[in-house]
């Protein structure tokens, strides 16, 4: 039945390895869990709520992606996304969680529309195989600093960023950043040594070792075991089917539009920049640079942002975090399918995966990310008009800490240097348009 329907061994793959990758993906997912209901929460929305929306959101998107494309891509609401409806929308802003959640559904709706037709994929032909390169790089390096400061490893410092000091402070955060550390290289080797599931045996050791050093005395952090009280199946409610009670709302129209747009903006080329990124460490781009099956992908995660928003949850997009499943060889939409169930199964075992600590995540991401960056070796340097582009959104993407920015960047580069540098003949007329689109976002948004 799986081989029917998945086509593993047309991918190269097993159920087994497809197992152990969707898995894996999960638990580097398995912090959005408890991430997102604490960034939601400040917009007044319940976060035991949030929690089973974004489990619910992330099982319906990820298990949409398996059937619809056949690909070992997670979904879930996104980060900055979140950040943005809870403390822009509803904090700056001062509009209701409710109308933020419209925002989103009728985002969905539009993104919807948008996979239909061949607006997206069109998209995502555009942009320069050479610059897909820089986009995949450029998500590693993003990647692996999120996991480095998720560890406490990089810390707020003078300089922006620095080390943590790891004596100061030992029973906290030095412990926890040494943790990390000690996660990497366990990972690393497992790696080298051609384990296969090392990356998730290194999330679990490492969790382990934190408990092992909490019970010891060595950790004073918040508790690693699962806390199992005040967990309330029926809190959905609190958010189920809120984005449509709208009575007694005031909107400012353009608001609303500005509103919208931001959130459809920085879905699309998040979720193209993840597309791309990771299709391209699983080599499932075409000799042309194109995804196969992209229109199905792209709507998948169109249905899960309508969806996740009924619910009660921000944007849900493609997550990045799916590289650490295709590291694991993950080919297929099997892998999605296991993700999408422990997704589900997480609803009544939430408190056992919010205990996973950051730092028992992190190596896992940070890994990742070295293994993203290996693509830097496509680029053609001596290609230069090719070449500086895909190093401006390679660059961008980590120091600006956005992957749509990074993108932006890219495609602005890459028009004005090669029509600098009398080029222009190879640039596409859409890749002109999202130029063009790039700089207005940058000027009225």
């Amino acid at each position: 039945m799986f081989e029917k329907m998945f086509k593993l061994k047309e991918n190269n793959t097993t159920v087994k390895t497809e197992v152990v990758a969707g898995l894996t993906t999960f638990m580097t997912m398995a912090y959005i869990l408890a991430l997102n209901p604490a960034i939601l929460s400040a917009s007044g929305m319940d976060p035991q709520a949030v929690l089973m929306a974004t489990a619910l959101a992330a099982f319906i998107g990820t298990v949409a992606m398996a059937l619809l494309a056949n690909y070992p891509f997670a979904l879930a609401p996104g980060l900055g996304l979140n950040a943005y409806f809870a403390y822009t929308v509803c904090g700056t802003m001062g509009y209701s969680w409710q109308v933020a959640l419209f925002a989103v559904f009728i985002e969905g709706l539009i993104f919807i529309l948008l996979s239909l037709t061949n607006v997206r994929e069109a998209i995502f032909n555009a942009i320069p195989t050479q610059l897909k390169k820089g986009v995949s790089v450029g998500i590693g390096l993003f990647v692996a600093f999120i996991g480095l400061q998720d560890a406490g490893i990089i810390v707020d410092g003078s300089t922006l960023v620095t080390v943590v000091d790891f004596t100061a402070d030992f029973r906290t955060a030095g412990i926890s950043a040494l943790l990390a550390l000690i996660g990497l290289l366990l990972i690393g080797v497992l790696y080298v040594k051609k384990v296969k599931g090392s990356i998730l045996i290194g999330i679990v050791v490492t969790w382990v070792l934190g408990i092992i050093c909490q019970l010891t005395g060595l950790y004073q952090g918040a508790s690693m075991l699962p806390q199992w009280s005040n967990f309330d199946l029926t809190a959905l409610g609190k958010t189920f089917g809120q984005c449509f009670n709208l009575s007694g709302q005031h909107i400012n129209v353009l608001d609303f539009v500005v509103i919208m747009f931001a959130f459809l903006f920085v879905d699309i080329f998040d979720t193209l920049g993840t597309l791309i990124g990771v299709a391209n460490k699983a080599n499932m781009l075409d000799k042309d640079g194109k995804l196969p099956r992209i229109k199905q992908a792209l709507l998948a995660d169109a249905i899960a942002t309508s969806a996740g928003a009924i619910l009660g949850t921000s944007t849900t997009t493609t997550f990045v975090e799916s590289s650490s499943g295709v590291a694991e060889g993950g080919r297929t939409g099997l892998s999605s399918i296991v993700t999408g169930l422990l997704f589900l199964v997480a609803i009544f075992l939430s408190p056992i995966f919010i205990a996973i600590p950051g730092f028992a995540i992190a190596p896992a991401l940070v890994f990742v990310g070295f293994l993203m960056v290996s693509a830097v070796t496509e680029i053609d340097f001596n290609n230069l008009t090719e070449a500086i582009p895909a190093y401006i959104c390679l660059l961008c993407m980590p120091l600006m800490y956005s992957i749509s920015d990074g993108i932006a960047f890219g495609v602005i580069s890459y028009v004005v240097i090669n029509v600098f540098c009398g080029k222009a003949k190879k640039i596409t007329p859409l890749m002109y348009v999202l130029a063009v689109l790039f700089v207005l976002k940058y000027i009225f948004l």
